[in-house]
C-alpha cells in the first residue's frame, strides 16, 4: 500500500473513533458495552498484526519495530489489568475515581496517536525524499 493511502487510511480510522466516541456518550449502556468489547477485540486484532507486519518488516527495522510493538503490547496488557481490576469495584467514589482514570488514560492515548500521525507524516515525507534521492543518483550513474 502506497504511503499517502495509508496515512489516508489513518485519517480515515481518527475520523472514525472520533465519531464512534460521540456516538457512545449517549448509547444504552448495554450496547456501549458491545461497543467496548469489540473495540478490545479490534484492538487485539490490530497489535496482532503490527507483530506480523513487524516480522515481515526489513532486517534494518525488525527490531525497531520489534522493540516498540513489545512495548505497547506491555503497555495495553498493563492498562487493561488496571481497568477490569477496577471494574470490579463499585463504591461511587471509587467508579467516580475509575472514570477519571479512563477519561485520563483516553486523553494519553489520544496525545500518543497524535503523536504516531505526526511521526507517520515526517516518515513518509522522510522515504519521498530518500526515493527521490535514490532516483536521481540512479538517473546520474546511467
Amino acid at each position: 500500500m502506497a504511503l499517502s493511502d495509508q496515512l489516508s487510511r489513518l485519517a480515515v480510522r481518527a475520523k472514525q473513533a472520533e465519531d464512534r466516541f460521540a456516538t457512545a456518550r449517549t448509547q444504552a449502556r448495554d450496547r456501549l458495552e458491545e461497543d467496548v468489547r469489540k473495540a478490545r477485540e479490534d484492538t487485539a486484532a490490530a497489535a496482532e498484526k503490527l507483530h506480523s507486519n513487524s516480522a515481515a518488516a526489513s532486517d534494518r527495522a525488525d527490531a525497531w519495530v520489534e522493540g516498540i510493538q513489545r512495548s505497547w503490547s506491555d503497555h495495553i496488557a498493563e492498562a487493561r489489568r488496571r481497568m477490569d481490576a477496577r471494574k470490579a469495584r463499585h463504591d461511587a467514589k471509587v467508579t467516580e475515581r475509575y472514570a477519571e482514570d479512563a477519561e485520563d488514560y483516553a486523553e494519553s492515548m489520544i496525545t500518543l496517536a497524535y503523536s504516531a500521525i505526526e511521526e507517520s507524516e515526517y516518515a513518509a515525507l522522510e522515504a519521498a525524499l530518500a526515493r527521490q534521492d535514490a532516483d536521481a543518483a540512479k538517473a546520474a550513474g546511467s
